[in-house]
C-alpha cells in the first residue's frame, strides 16, 4: 500500500474535497508541482488551471481552480482556491458563453473596455473547457 497524504481543497464558497491521496498535482505560480506524503513544507500562490488528486487504485480526481494558495505540510496538503470546481461539475454551456463574451469584448476597438479583465475571463473559460475535455477523455 502506498503512503498517503491528507488533502483539503477549499473554495470561498465551500469545501470541495477532503480525503487521502497518493499524489496531488497543482498549478503553482512558478510551474506545476507534484506533492506526495512527507513532502517538504512550503507555501505557494496558485495560478488558474487544473489540480489533480490521485487516490489509491490509480483513480484521479481533477478540479478546475482559478487561483489561490497551496500549503504543504508533511502530512497535509491544503488548496485554498478563489474558485474550485470538480471537473465533472463544470458547466460547459456557461464556459462556452463566457468564452464567447470575452472574445467579443476583446474584438471591441472602441477602447471602452477593460482588456485585462476580458483576457482574464477568456483564459478562465478556456482553462475550464480544457479541464472538462481532459476529464471526458479520461486523461485527467
Amino acid at each position: 500500500m502506498a503512503m498517503t497524504i491528507h488533502v483539503d481543497i477549499v473554495s470561498a464558497e465551500s469545501e470541495i474535497y477532503s480525503g487521502l491521496a497518493e499524489l496531488v498535482v497543482a498549478p503553482a505560480e512558478l510551474g506545476e508541482v507534484g506533492i506526495a506524503a512527507r513532502h517538504a513544507p512550503f507555501l505557494s500562490r496558485l495560478k488558474p488551471g487544473e489540480a489533480r488528486v490521485k487516490v489509491s487504485g490509480g483513480e484521479v480526481h481533477p478540479f478546475y481552480i482559478s487561483g489561490g494558495l497551496l500549503e504543504v505540510q508533511p502530512h497535509v496538503v491544503t488548496i485554498l482556491a478563489d474558485t474550485a470546481i470538480r471537473a465533472k461539475d463544470i458547466d460547459e454551456a456557461a464556459a462556452l458563453e463566457a468564452k464567447r463574451r470575452a472574445e467579443e469584448l476583446l474584438a471591441d476597438t472602441s477602447g471602452k473596455i477593460d482588456y485585462a479583465r476580458a483576457q482574464a475571463q477568456l483564459a478562465e473559460a478556456i482553462t475550464q473547457l480544457r479541464t472538462l475535455e481532459k476529464y471526458r477523455k479520461g486523461r485527467a
